[in-house]
């Protein structure tokens, strides 16, 4: 039996979400985030629920749930980043593999810091994952 996915998009403005975050650190990676997904998708940015940030809308199949979710996103959290939606296409798993320190779980993609990471990989990485039309987490 299906259920409801409680995480739908809010009127918050995630620019404003992103600056005030609680650290100097996770506000400067939010907006360096904000960008970065925002010149890859070409959209605007939508909160999903208290922190996800999404770009673009799909409709997600999962075996015990059908909504509407976005295509591409990210979470500045307080211990981890999350990164949604860059795992679907086929080359990601070797894209991943030079991304530098994170952490892989259902379909989401958790890193430390912006520091840990190569900039041109996520790049790569949101491109595809935008193009694929694969939600993740």
């Amino acid at each position: 039996m299906a259920h409801e996915v409680k995480t739908k998009p809010t009127q918050e403005d995630p620019v404003a979400y992103c600056a005030q975050l609680p650290t100097p650190r996770r506000r400067e990676e939010g907006a360096r985030l904000l960008d970065l997904f925002g010149e890859v998708t070409g959209v605007t940015p939508v909160m999903w629920g208290p922190s996800m940030i999404g770009y673009g809308e799909m409709e997600y199949h999962g075996r015990t749930s059908h909504a509407t979710w976005f295509r591409v996103g990210f979470s500045p959290r307080k211990a981890t980043i999350s990164l949604y939606g860059l795992q679907g296409d086929v080359g990601a798993s070797a894209l991943l593999e030079t991304l530098g320190r994170h952490r892989r779980g259902a379909g989401c993609v958790y890193v430390n810091g912006l520091k840990d990471i190569d900039g041109d990989v996520v790049r790569e990485l949101v491109a595809r994952g935008w193009s694929s039309g694969i939600a993740g987490c």
